[in-house]
């Protein structure tokens, strides 16, 4: 018997990617499919969805370690136990917490010294990002809507990064509800805090900036009038793994940098 597991089925996308940054992604046997990053891994045999699983074809490939994700994959995990597979559930919700898988898959693999320096170069890189932020005039009210109908908003990670990025999310409080039922927002109320920018990630769906603009009450909303309605991709911001601490949270710099060198070019531009 190896000291490590040599054959693993993520269930989950964040696992994968951080196994491909270990260079670990040999001993990936099954994915999700709805896995995109990195593109590589869409080759791995697919073998669930978020909440459902082909069971006997996981059975098939006769994993010694199962990654799932979250109370969402509570029953598949618990399936898969019954089967006398190997489970480990991971359930980050906040930066900390996706530094801290990183860490934790490391040690699962044997490759803790890598996992070390993965979560630390991470760690190091928001904190350039947070240090450029700081050099902003002000912080923009930021609304992040990751879904439309029910609007939902304040996941913690994403609420976080926008902080860290030169955002200031409009719903603070939120980002200790960790199910989505229990973040359901008014879009009138979201038109009461009047937010200057608004991001959005469908999940899985197109951003239409168009319904957004449209909705009621939003008309003389400050990033409707501003045109400031900007799409971050979902597999770049709702996955609590690699790519939110990296291309997500710089998308949203990128995006806030901008507002505010126009604003400053603007402010800047005086009347004869």
């Amino acid at each position: 018997m190896t000291q490590y597991p040599e054959r693993i089925v993520c269930l989950t996308e964040e696992t994968t990617e951080t196994l491909y940054l270990l260079g670990q992604q040999d001993r990936i046997v099954g994915v999700s499919g709805y896995t995109v990053r990195p593109p590589e891994a869409r080759q791995k045999p697919k073998v669930s969805a978020f909440i459902s699983a082909k069971f006997d074809k996981i059975e098939a490939l006769r994993p010694d370690l199962v990654l799932a994700f979250s109370d969402l994959q509570a029953d598949l995990a618990a399936e898969l136990v019954k089967r006398g597979i190997a489970v480990v559930t991971f359930n980050q919700r906040s930066v900390d917490e996706i530094l801290q898988m990183i860490r934790m898959l490391g040690g699962l693999v044997g490759c803790q010294a890598a996992a070390e320096q993965l979560a630390d170069r991470f760690a190091a890189d928001l904190e350039r990002i947070r240090a450029s932020a700081s050099r902003f005039p002000r912080r923009m009210r930021v609304f992040f809507e990751e879904w439309d109908e029910p609007l939902i908003s304040g996941i913690r990670w994403v609420e976080e990064l926008v902080e860290i990025a030169g955002g200031m999310p409009i719903f603070p409080e939120l980002s200790e509800a960790r199910l989505a039922r229990d973040r359901v927002v008014d879009p009138l109320e979201v038109a009461r805090r009047d937010p200057e920018v608004v991001l959005a990630s469908w999940c899985g769906k197109k951003v239409q900036p168009s319904r957004i603009r449209e909705r009621a009450g939003w008309q003389a909303v400050s990033a409707v009038a501003q045109d400031r309605i900007f799409e971050v991709k979902s597999t770049y911001i709702l996955q609590p793994g690699p790519a939110s601490l990296t291309e997500g949270v710089q998308q949203i710099h990128t995006i806030l940098s901008q507002i505010n060198a126009h604003n400053l070019k603007s402010s800047s531009v005086r009347p004869p």
